[in-house]
């Protein structure tokens, strides 16, 4: 029962910690951003119509606010370890949640793609490279899948583990299989979440419910460390969506979206239960899936599309929803999905 307590008193404080951090860093960050012009580039009306008459006023917006959230967790995790330590401090090594066996991988997968992420904003804001800047799609999809890869090896070899669970059925050996599965999952994850971000506050209302999720998951298995990583991820990201909600104070980023997408990925993969994450992280489905269907029905179709404008909410936007609504929608779909996929995850392991 002590250890039941002492885990939840760690999981809320960290999650307090790196909200305040956040909190406080958020004026200077955006400052920061303001004053080296890393304003958001709205694409133009020949590429995409639709979304560029109805997002023309959020052009010049700072980007690249999901260095708040990967900031945050450096600094809180950099305090707390040295605190326990360097100095021995008892509330610093109660807290301190960066273990070798449950956050040394998704919070370096998470810092790996954070950088992708924050080099492809970069040009994107300059203008340097194709079409208007960024990272050619191969090459991003290149790099996020060598930390895919890389992630996997480190779970295929280092932790002997080939199995994916099957809820309510069991553990599944994939043997060599499990590699590009895991690679699969981190990937698609990743760019899913990308998709998602293209409304204030969207992919990251979806995201706290999530995070959330997989947190109380990771927590009712014992993993308590990795539930602390979540709770620092959700309370930052809790800091970053105060400020994102409509008129957005700053945009995520691909350095926010796709490093958030891979840390899930991988949380996912930790607990062992990655076929939930469709579920728990429905929208992120919803919003990808709507993008391949748009790109097969203008092959497949002579160009016909089967959306007005793709992901799924610039469709909405077209057809005369709100912003606000679309994203309050959004945000009960997603906390009820991972509200039933956390449920279900409590009763399989019961």
């Amino acid at each position: 029962m002590n250890y039941t307590i002492d885990g939840i008193v760690k999981i809320l404080f960290v999650a307090m910690i790196c909200f305040i951090v956040a909190v406080s860093l958020t004026p200077s960050l955006v400052r920061w951003l303001k004053k080296h012009k890393m304003g958001k580039s709205i694409r133009d009306a020949e590429s995409a119509p639709v979304m560029a008459k109805l997002h023309a006023a959020k052009a010049g917006t700072p980007t690249m606010g999901g260095i708040l959230i990967w900031a945050t967790i450096i600094i809180v995790v950099f305090l707390l370890f040295c605190g326990c330590n360097w100095f021995n401090l008892d509330f610093a090594c109660r807290l301190n949640f960066l273990s070798r066996s449950q956050t040394y991988l998704p919070l370096g997968a998470f810092l790996a793609a954070a950088a992708v992420g924050l080099l492809d904003d970069y040009l994107n804001v300059r203008k340097i490279g194709p079409k208007g800047g960024g990272i050619r799609v191969r090459y991003r999809l290149l790099s996020y899948s060598l930390i895919a890869l890389i992630a996997a090896w480190w779970f295929f070899t280092k932790l002997d583990w080939d199995t994916v669970h099957i809820p309510f059925y069991g553990d599944l050996a994939l043997g060599l299989w499990y590699v590009p599965f895991f690679v699969l999952v981190i990937v698609s994850t990743s760019f899913s979440v990308n998709e998602t971000d293209g409304l204030d506050g969207l992919a990251g209302g979806a995201l706290l419910a999530s995070f959330g999720a997989y947190g109380a998951i990771a927590f009712s298995q014992g993993k308590i460390d990795l539930a602390a990583f979540c709770a620092a991820i959700f309370g930052a990201l809790l800091a970053f969506v105060w400020h994102n909600v409509n008129p957005a104070a700053f945009f995520m980023g691909d350095t926010g979206a796709m490093s958030l997408g891979t840390a899930l990925g991988v949380v996912a993969m930790l607990t062992n239960q990655p076929l939930l994450l469709p579920l728990i992280g429905l929208p992120f489905v919803v919003e990808s899936g709507s993008v391949l269907l748009q790109i097969a029905s203008k092959k497949l179709r002579h160009g016909k599309k089967l959306f007005q404008s793709s992901p799924l909410h610039h469709h909405l936007e077209a057809i005369g929803w709100g912003e606000p609504k679309i994203v309050m929608r959004f945000w009960v779909v997603s906390f009820v999905a991972a509200w039933i996929g956390a449920v279900l995850a409590l009763i399989d392991r019961a």
